[in-house]
């Protein structure tokens, strides 16, 4: 399947999982905006993409950060047309243990994140009347797991946000849906 002349932003795309997607993007012929934490990972982003895309830095938790992005593509390359939320730390403690640092972390990145950039790429994709939001979830999500009640709640909370935004923006030819692996092995499992 071609996706030629599509806009596509993958999320903590330097390695793993969003390094696999963001690959997969290009060679299918998007125009991929790869994004890492540090101007390092921005580079080998840009390295492995080529002339398929860039690789930018952005602090997924931090709105001024993320606006800075959108303004940065919509200059260079125009209207964002697959999002695949895909950033995502975790902070591992039992409840019991965990400092509220460590819970607003994880949240803030594996879930206040989603709706922030999903918000700020929804109204280019309505313009367009099309657009694809994808979110890598976990099935710790859907299962819990000791010592990541943090993650557990960002990931099954990033699944129902994704229910109902796809109810609300499905009539204008826009796709939400989750993608909830097992467990894969990267450098964060």
């Amino acid at each position: 399947m071609s996706i030629s002349g599509q806009i596509a932003l993958v999320t903590g795309a330097s390695r793993g999982i969003g390094k696999a997607i963001a690959t997969t993007l290009a060679t299918r012929g998007a125009t991929v905006i790869g994004t890492a934490t540090t101007q390092g990972g921005a580079d080998s982003i840009c390295e492995y993409l080529g002339d398929q895309g860039k690789g930018l830095v952005l602090d997924v938790g931090d709105l001024d950060s993320i606006e800075t992005l959108m303004k940065t593509i919509a200059d260079d390359f125009g209207v964002i047309t697959i999002l695949v939320n895909n950033a995502g730390i975790t902070r591992d403690n039992l409840l019991m243990r965990m400092k509220e640092d460590q819970w607003d972390d994880v949240i803030n990145t594996n879930l206040r994140s989603v709706f922030r950039l999903s918000k700020a790429c929804l109204r280019g994709m309505m313009k367009k009347r099309q657009g694809r939001i994808i979110n890598i979830a976990s099935v710790v999500g859907l299962t819990g797991n000791a010592g990541q009640a943090n993650y557990a709640a960002a990931k099954a909370g990033m699944l129902g946000f994704a229910k109902s935004m796809a109810r609300e923006v499905g009539s204008r030819g826009i796709t939400v849906n989750t993608v909830a692996p097992g467990f894969i092995d990267t450098d964060m499992t």
